[in-house]
């Protein structure tokens, strides 16, 4: 996935849900990170579609989400990244877990 493929990147407190993609919730200013140990940082492309989702602790990445979509938008398939093993889930075209 290439940077330029994002148009924004917005920063959270947290998500909700444990469906994919995440749900980012309470939406922070990149200028209260200073605050913060832990954070979740939202890539989007274009159409607001979370490309990919990292979780920053003490300025690390801690976890990773990449998201790719079929052209209806639903979610295609997942490549979550943690503790350096990387899994990947695969949608159908209705967003059921194949």
């Amino acid at each position: 996935m290439n940077p330029e493929q994002y148009t924004e990147c917005r920063y959270f407190v947290s998500y909700s849900g444990i469906r994919l993609p995440l749900k980012l919730v309470n939406e922070i200013t990149e200028a209260s990170l200073t605050n913060r140990n832990t954070y979740y940082r939202g890539y989007f492309d274009a159409n607001d579609n979370m490309l990919l989702c990292q979780k920053v602790v003490y300025g690390e990445v801690e976890s990773e989400h990449q998201y790719h979509y079929y052209d209806n938008g639903v979610l295609k398939r997942a490549q979550i990244t943690e503790d350096d093993e990387v899994r990947e889930i695969y949608f159908n075209e209705l967003g059921e877990m194949v």
